[in-house]
């Protein structure tokens, strides 16, 4: 196998483009999460990636981006939704930390370990949560080692953690995409109980 070039570029769906340029204000933090679940609920219906979706806005509620799942679409493990929006809003700002601009990350569903981990270092001050984790593990989902102790890491330095915001409408995007037959792309298959059949 040929080593690849020094760079690394993916695609978020086109539909999204016209998404994005023209943000309305969105004064709450329920308006926002509103609008990333609408992204997620998208990204569903168009078959353009898994069921969650994320942004980034400053501390005054400007829109600094957005993402949505491309794990399948970009067959990358790692482009979860709070990563490509994380990615993007440190493009954005020139900065690889988010402190300076008081930025909030919006996330359509708790995130997964990796995920977290990232939302700690992006430097973001507080981060929002549309469905809890058991609305992924309910779908198939994997979301790794998150644990109460996860958050309260986060807590103890500062991020103040908002769960369960818009729940109902998030949960939503996981029924549609399991009436959709949404692909379950974990990289690992799931652990069976020591007693149960394989």
């Amino acid at each position: 196998m040929e080593w690849l070039p020094p760079s690394f570029v993916f695609q978020l769906p086109e539909w999204i483009a016209p998404r994005l340029e023209k943000i309305p204000p969105f004064p709450t933090d329920t308006e926002r999460m509103q609008f990333v679940i609408d992204l997620a609920r998208e990204n569903v219906a168009r078959r353009t990636g898994g069921p969650f979706a994320a942004a980034v806005f400053d501390f005054s509620g400007a829109f600094i981006s957005a993402g949505v799942n491309l794990v399948v679409p970009e067959q990358n493990s790692v482009l979860h939704a709070e990563i490509v929006a994380l990615l993007f809003a440190h493009q954005r700002v020139k900065s690889y930390s988010l402190d300076a601009l008081g930025c909030d990350l919006y996330s359509s569903c708790d995130p997964c370990a990796m995920c977290l981990g990232a939302t700690f270092w992006s430097g973001v001050r507080r981060l929002l949560c549309g469905a809890p984790r058991e609305a992924a593990t309910e779908a198939g989902f994997d979301e790794g080692p998150v644990f109460p102790q996860s958050y309260q890491y986060l807590q103890d330095r500062g991020v103040t953690v908002v769960r369960r915001l818009c729940e109902p409408q998030a949960r939503e995007v996981f029924r549609l995409y399991r009436q959709l037959d949404g692909e379950i792309y974990n990289g690992h298959p799931p652990l069976h109980p020591p007693d149960s059949p394989q």
